[in-house]
């Protein structure tokens, strides 16, 4: 049976391709570098334009250079990784009796991403939904109960950037006791959402998060500067009071380039009583 050969361009644009990752790698080439323009290419590989052209295809697809069009190939900064921890919802619940001085320092921008709020531009948006089919089935309640839909974006404020996105829904009932809650010029509630809860009476007992995952729009593409192919990871939170009644549900997305989601579920041990 005769072996498939790679035709000799596509061959010429992986060395091409392999080199310069390589280079990348090793910190010949670092972040914001230009790569070697297609002449230089062309003529140290003895490629055709063709062939050059579609290393660097290779190079982007991969997710180590940015094209623009107007400037040259550059290396592509490595996206900053975040953990998302299952930790997080003790340490917010550990949080909420704390004084309000304390609780000002730590929210999504601190305790997830390890900067200071003033780095990015804070956009709420507030409004009252009726629960379509799926939050109805989530927070266990009628078809057509008033939510607070509450929406959070997080800009670089340099840069513009998406850095963090999500979306909150919580019973309007349950928080009708302090208005405050729904009241757009207090987003930046210190201890967030388990003390704002904890304001009406709420204790959380429980917090479900499942993590699905779906390819990102084009629109999302672009918001979230993503490597094409790169999926988006989901997850939807539900926040369960001490009487097992789910009072938020919150959904909130990840590009899979920079996201570690860790999950930590202490075991009981078989000689404990």
């Amino acid at each position: 049976m005769e072996t498939q050969r790679t035709p000799a361009r596509q061959t010429i644009a992986l060395r091409i391709a392999d080199d310069l990752r390589i280079k990348i790698e090793l910190g010949e080439l670092r972040a914001g570098d230009s790569l070697p323009p297609l002449h230089q290419l062309m003529e140290e590989y003895d490629a055709s334009q063709t062939s050059a052209r579609n290393a660097i295809a290779l190079l982007k697809q991969q997710g180590l250079v940015v094209v623009k069009r107007g400037t040259p190939p550059k290396v592509r900064p490595k996206p900053k990784r975040v953990e998302r921890s299952s930790d997080r919802h003790q340490a917010e619940k550990d949080m909420v009796r704390q004084p309000e001085d304390v609780r000002a320092g730590h929210g999504l921008a601190e305790d997830d991403m390890g900067e200071s709020i003033d780095r990015y531009d804070f956009i709420p948006n507030y409004s009252l939904v009726p629960a379509d089919l799926d939050l109805a089935d989530a927070f266990g309640v009628p078809e057509g109960t008033t939510l607070l839909r509450r929406e959070y974006v997080h800009r670089d404020r340099k840069t513009g950037a998406l850095e963090a996105k999500s979306l909150s829904w919580l019973l309007k009932e349950v928080i009708d006791a302090n208005p405050k809650i729904a009241d757009l010029k207090e987003a930046k509630w210190p201890g967030g959402t388990m003390h704002q809860l904890y304001t009406v009476g709420i204790e959380i007992d429980e917090v479900v998060d499942h993590v699905t995952s779906t390819m990102p729009t084009t629109v999302e593409m672009e918001e979230w500067n993503l490597v094409e192919g790169t999926p988006l990871l989901l997850v939807r939170r539900i926040s369960i009071d001490t009487n097992g009644r789910v009072v938020e549900v919150s959904d909130a997305q990840y590009p899979a380039d920079r996201t570690m989601l860790t999950f930590r579920t202490p075991l009981k041990r078989w000689d404990d009583k």
